[in-house]
């Protein structure tokens, strides 16, 4: 098998959530591999900063979970910069509370920021490709698409909803050429778990309920992403992509 059909060179990458943790390393790793990358969020100055840290780097500000602010800002981008050939819907955020106290404005927030900025940002960006008959877009899932843990009710439902989600995009848009899949990360070392990384107790749990007995390094989800980012993916459609160290495959 040819090492070109992974080479992204030529292409062009949006990430959104892509200042900090697993959105900057993907975008890093994809731009490792060739590809123009294009790093999103709502914090201006966060994103600069991490623009500074990947060559060629492009920032396009604005937030995924106002329909009509995306849809301005990817239509200006494409007519004014040029096709988005890759999309990873990384923007997300975490809550924790017992369901019976969980509160509501939380649960909104949560549905708004892991649910809809999939829908708003993957159906602007795919309007584009679909004229071109070409294009990749990644949503990022998470263990909780399969599984749940107490305390995380609402993020275990919107996970839910981005692996049916990523489904739904296969089914109407692979007939236009686009591949619509998901990356399902395990419990990684990112600012989003920093307090469950700090507690020992946490930790010592799933080292001892993880087959590979540890944390997982987010570099560890870069091969994912340039692989359903590349043309070795070209048939993989609707599909999710588990990178838990096996923590879905056993009990």
């Amino acid at each position: 098998m040819s090492i070109k059909l992974f080479d992204l060179t030529g292409r062009r990458a949006l990430v959104t959530g892509s200042s900090q943790g697993i959105g900057f390393a993907l975008a890093k790793g994809l731009a490792a591999a060739g590809a123009e990358v294009v790093l999103n969020g709502r914090d201006t100055a966060k994103l600069a900063i991490a623009a500074t840290q990947i060559p060629g780097a492009q920032v396009l500000a604005f937030d995924a979970t106002k329909h009509d602010e995306v849809r301005t800002a990817v239509d200006a981008f494409e007519a004014e910069v040029g096709p988005i050939d890759i999309l990873i819907n990384n923007a997300g955020m975490q809550h924790r509370s017992p369901l019976e106290d969980f509160p509501a404005e939380a649960f909104e927030r949560l549905l708004q920021t892991n649910v809809a900025s999939v829908f708003h940002v993957g159906q602007a960006v795919a309007r584009h490709m679909i004229g071109r008959k070409r294009g990749k877009i990644i949503n990022i899932a998470s263990v909780q698409t399969a599984l749940a843990r107490p305390s995380i009710a609402p993020y275990t439902a919107t996970k839910g909803a981005v692996g049916n989600l990523t489904k739904g995009m296969a089914t109407d848009w692979a007939k236009y050429g686009l591949n619509c899949n998901a990356i399902a990360p395990g419990y990684f070392d990112t600012p989003l778990n920093a307090a469950l990384v700090a507690d020992p107790t946490f930790s010592a749990w799933l080292e001892k309920r993880t087959p590979a007995g540890r944390w997982g390094n987010v570099e560890e989800l870069v091969g994912a992403a340039i692989f359903l980012s590349s043309d070795a993916a070209s048939f993989v459609n609707g599909h999710i992509l588990y990178v838990d160290g096996g923590i879905t495959a056993s009990l």
